[in-house]
């Protein structure tokens, strides 16, 4: 494998990330540990493209298909049970493969997680008015007597970041930028090696199409189905996985079948998009296998962990 014996496996959906990491997983024996905000939850495998029956019996995998879809877990949550199946797998001596495509988990296990208080929501409205008042330019120059880090870090137009790094030192005391340094990230440096697929985009996208069609033919649908009848809040994660909405709104009769897939091909077309250009930006140093099929992932995974 290579010294370190925690490897991550990240990169957008789609690109072949799991099927990397488990192979990866018999080859050395080791444990996978989920980082998939969605396939965090239970009854809904197929449509969050989660290990089948088969996959499961060919290594040990953690915080899969674990919390009922009425339960929303917070990036902490995750954290705190990723730690503990960390520690377990290092007890036993195993290797770990920690895989996702969710950033702000790896972002946790890497760099920690601010145990920021919870700011009073009168601070929040306090800030929001005073950076509608002022403007950006202005707003941002009064956040750079507070926290001059994060004044400088958050992009323009960027209202939302600027407006809690201003309410944080205003309602702490301390700035936003302080908080993020006092944390101690959950892997040991020199303990992991991070590397993110990303593959070229045109070819990410044709199976992203491809794959939404294979799900509804594998029963996804029944999945949405089921959880339709339970009536639970929108607002759950759970609920927010990709293809949801849409193939809730085809059983809904509120639209037909393929309407709902043209827009969730769509929607995941985005979302992909989104996490390649997230990982480009937060993990620059990670090692990058850039090829989709499964066999060119291999190799060049296996010149980089040797």
């Amino acid at each position: 494998m290579s010294d370190a014996q925690i490897v991550l496996i990240a990169g957008p959906t789609a690109s072949g990330k799991s099927a990397l990491a488990l192979k990866l997983a018999r080859e050395t024996g080791g444990e996978l540990v989920n980082a998939d905000s969605m396939q965090l939850y239970a009854g809904l495998r197929v449509l969050t493209a989660g290990p089948s029956p088969e996959e499961l019996a060919q290594a040990p995998h953690h915080l899969f298909d674990l919390v009922d879809a009425a339960d929303g877990w917070s990036v902490g949550r995750w954290l705190e049970a990723a730690a503990a199946a960390l520690a377990d797998i290092a007890a036993r001596g195993r290797p770990t493969i920690v895989v996702g495509g969710t950033g702000l988990y790896f972002r946790a296990l890497t760099d920690g997680l601010a145990d920021i208080p919870q700011v009073p929501e009168t601070q929040r409205e306090i800030s929001s008015l005073l950076y509608a008042a002022q403007g950006e330019p202005e707003f941002r120059d009064v956040l750079a007597a507070l926290d001059p880090a994060a004044a400088a870090r958050i992009e323009i137009g960027d209202r939302q970041r600027l407006i809690r790094a201003h309410a944080v030192a205003m309602a702490t005391g301390k700035s936003l930028t302080a908080w993020q340094t006092d944390t101690r990230p959950t892997l040991a440096p020199g303990s992991w090696r991070g590397v993110v697929l990303d593959p070229p985009r045109a070819e990410l996208y044709a199976r992203c199409d491809a794959r939404l069609s294979m799900m509804v033919e594998n029963g996804a649908l029944d999945e949405v189905a089921a959880m339709e009848t339970r009536g639970l809040p929108a607002s759950l994660p759970a609920l927010k996985a990709l293809g949801y909405r849409e193939l809730a709104a085809h059983l809904r009769g509120e639209t037909d079948l393929e309407t709902a897939l043209d827009a969730a091909r769509q929607e995941t077309r985005r979302y992909a998009k989104r996490q390649m250009t997230w990982f480009r930006n937060q993990t620059p140093d990670w090692e990058r296998i850039t090829m989709l099929d499964h066999e060119g992932q291999v190799e060049q995974l296996g010149s980089l962990l040797p």
